[in-house]
């Protein structure tokens, strides 16, 4: 199927990220879902599937989406019995129609049916962040303004959510609270029983204890963001502003610091908050409140 503009096509699957880019991670996050779900065993497929019946299933796409996730359903599948043959027909970052055919699982009938929740668990969480993050995506493209992730995530799930926003066009914010320095409203108050508000004060104390880290931090108005400029950081984030407040915010910036606007955005308002000239918007939502995808793995007759 040919990809719509925007996507990203035949991301090397899991090697963008930090700390999985061997697989073990991966790996053991699937052995952790399996033990999960099958415990002692598969008490209904022992009962009723004889060991030597072979099948043919396929995934089925049930909506529109953008997919994300078949390496590690190829991989749930794999570690259920690695003599499954498993093809992938829908790539990571490809648009699939209602009733395509994402993947195809051959092999020893029991094992397609014990891997088969597991895996698709972890399809459906990623395509519906893939799905979601390109819908924002989509919204913003004539803008140039950069759709990001936050660490809202699943705890022991983020490397796979964020992987899922790369496939939907977006782009990750930091990972974890090691990659970045992020002066949050919390940060600022403590900061300020001493400091007497001096947010430029606060970037550079940042800075000076995390050399090389990017320093971000958050302001709410006009006032908090001409201090906080006294600093330079790389990045201020723009939190509940309106688009009026943002527009006045850019021009005070004049391109001095990067600005990322974020808090309450929906996908009705995206497309005006783009519109302020801001470079970047983060997004709680594509991580914590993504629907999952409707996928179904169907048995060929």
């Amino acid at each position: 199927m040919p990809m719509e503009s925007g996507l990203k096509p035949d991301l090397e699957p899991l090697l963008k990220l930090p700390k999985i880019a061997d697989g073990k991670e991966t790996g053991a996050l699937i052995r952790r879902a399996l033990a999960e779900d099958v415990g002692a065993g598969d008490a209904t497929t022992g009962a009723l599937v004889p060991s030597s019946a072979r099948a043919t299933a396929v995934v089925v796409s049930r909506g529109n989406y953008v997919v994300s996730g078949t390496t590690v359903g190829m991989a749930v599948f794999k570690t259920v019995c690695h003599r499954l043959s498993v093809r992938v027909l829908i790539k990571d970052g490809q648009r699939v129609r209602r009733n395509g055919v994402v993947m195809t699982v051959s092999g020893s009938a029991a094992a397609i049916l014990t891997a088969e929740r597991t895996a698709l668990n972890f399809m459906q969480r990623m395509t519906g962040i893939a799905t979601m993050t390109a819908g924002f995506v989509d919204r913003v493209r004539r803008f140039g303004v950069t759709i990001l992730d936050t660490r809202k995530t699943t705890p022991g799930l983020r490397m796979l959510e964020k992987y899922a926003v790369l496939c939907g066009g977006g782009s990750n914010h930091r990972i974890g609270l090691y990659d970045r320095v992020l002066i949050k409203d919390n940060h600022r108050f403590l900061w300020n029983r001493t400091h007497e508000g001096d947010l430029g004060a606060a970037v550079l104390a940042a800075r000076k204890k995390n050399c090389g880290l990017a320093v971000e931090i958050e302001v709410e108005n006009e006032k908090e963001l001409i201090s906080a400029l006294r600093g330079l950081p790389e990045w201020i984030l723009l939190d509940n502003m309106k688009p009026a407040a943002i527009r006045r915010c850019v021009k005070l910036c004049a391109g001095r610091s990067r600005l990322e606007a974020s808090g309450g955005i929906t996908a009705a308002k995206v497309a005006a908050i783009a519109g302020t000239g801001v470079d970047a918007i983060s997004l709680g939502c594509l991580t914590h409140s993504a629907p999952a995808a409707d996928l179904s793995l169907e048995i060929e007759q």
